[in-house]
Order: C-alpha cells, then structure tokens, then sequence
C-alpha cells in the first residue's frame, strides 16, 4: 500500500510504526541495551491494524497495541531528558501508507480504503533504530522479537 500511494521520492523506508522521531546521538549505546532487552527472547506484542486515520495531507493504518504502548512508555520514562516535545507528547500508533499529497487525494484514498477495511492481526517483527541523515536514513540496529 506504501509502495502504491506514497509519493515515490519521499518513500525513503518500507512500511514502519515510529516511536520516537529524535533521540540524540549520545543515547545509542543505551537505546540498543534497552532494546535488546526488550526483545530478546521475547515475543512479539500482540497488535492489529483497528482502522484508517486521516493525516490530512495522508493517510495511514490506526495500530492497536496495549504491550506495544507499554514499550513505548517503558522507553520514554528511560529517555524522557532527552525527548523532543513532539516525541515527549502523545502517540498514535500508526504506519503511514500516504503522506505529502494534495488534502483531497488524501481524502480520496482514505474513502476507497474505508469502503472495504476490515480489522486484522499484523506482526511486529521487532525494533529499530535509524540514523537520518538530511536524506537518506541509515540502518543503526535491529533487535527481533522471539
């Protein structure tokens, strides 16, 4: 769905949830401790896709995820110094299948979609960070659930 309505020169990562937008350089060593932690041997959260949301120039899957959203405090308790305002506010899980387009091709897709949508289980393979660097994003690490 990524692949088929995000604009093609913005598209720069598969189809992903964010936890945090900004943590700084120096949180690495720590971010990755933690995440292993938080993975290793663990199973996967239980999560499902629950419905569409409007991003207004976008579109995206709503997730739902009570043990995600424990992680996701978990993380934030550990790095909260360190969190931007926009990380340190609320979370709407979400993975953005159209973003950057025109508010009426948002609306658009959103209505094609909702005409069939029907809620699912999805997998969440595990966790990862990345490094942005004013364009292209580089992989740091990945740590997979059990």
């Amino acid at each position: 769905m990524r692949r088929a309505h995000f604009p093609p020169e913005r598209n720069q990562l598969d189809a992903h949830l964010t936890l945090f937008h900004h943590l700084p350089p120096s949180s690495e060593p720590e971010l990755k401790h933690r995440l292993n932690q938080m993975t290793r041997g663990i199973r996967a959260p239980v999560a499902r896709v629950g419905g569409l949301m409007s991003l207004g120039r976008g579109v995206a899957y709503r997730i739902e995820s009570p043990e995600l959203v424990a992680i996701r405090h978990d993380l934030c308790a550990a790095f909260s110094g360190m969190l931007t305002p926009q990380d340190a506010g609320g979370w709407r899980p979400h993975v953005t299948i159209q973003n950057k387009v025109a508010p009426g091709v948002a609306k658009l897709l959103l209505a094609t979609l909702s005409r069939d949508f029907t809620p699912r289980d999805v997998e969440i393979a595990g966790l990862a960070t990345w490094w942005y660097r004013g364009g292209p994003w580089e992989p740091l690490s990945r740590h997979m659930f059990a």
